[in-house]
């Protein structure tokens, strides 16, 4: 996991390490971490390679919490990615199945085109290519809205906590 002093040291980021500088991207607040959970989570399924980079520079903009965003692009790995090819592919295709059930089909028009011969990549390739952008979002909206059920679930205990200490009698009394 890269820490602050590694990414402000490295000459890549140089040029706009004081960016990744701001003390805003590192704090862990209620709303930077779900941020961060749902850019880490976008950024892991939408690209193979660069995703801690990718996840990184989204975070600037979003003010989400960097370390948090590049930790969560570790759930796409060489060991989870045959699960999530597979994934990918039946859920793309499943979601293009009723695309062609609605009226549209993409395939056909592919078909009729000059990529006639290359449509078995095309149909395979592209099918687990739209079942990874449909990972991507539907990954970072439920990262999102479970991060933030697990924040309010841990400061709502820490509340019922401090309240059951305070009208707790102390023993002195």
């Amino acid at each position: 996991m890269p820490t602050r002093e590694d990414m402000a040291q490295n000459r890549y980021l140089a040029p706009i390490a004081h960016r990744f500088l701001s003390p805003e991207l590192w704090r862990f607040t209620r709303r930077s971490v779900p941020r961060g959970v749902a850019l880490g989570l976008f950024a892991g399924f939408i690209v193979p390679v660069g995703q801690i980079f990718l996840a990184a520079f989204l975070a600037m903009p979003a003010r989400a919490n960097v370390p948090i965003s590049a930790l969560m692009t570790f759930l796409t790995n060489p060991f989870t990615l045959p699960f999530w090819l597979l994934l990918a592919n039946k859920l793309g295709g499943f979601v293009l199945r009723i695309d062609a059930v609605a009226g549209g089909d993409i395939y056909a028009d592919i078909m009729a085109g000059h990529w006639g011969g290359f449509g078995w990549f095309l149909e395979t390739a592209g099918v687990t290519a739209f079942g990874f952008i449909v990972l991507a979002v539907l990954s970072a909206a439920l990262g999102y809205a479970a991060s933030v059920l697990v924040w309010r679930l841990i400061v709502s205990r820490k509340w019922t906590r401090r309240s059951a200490r305070i009208l707790r009698p102390s023993p002195a009394q």
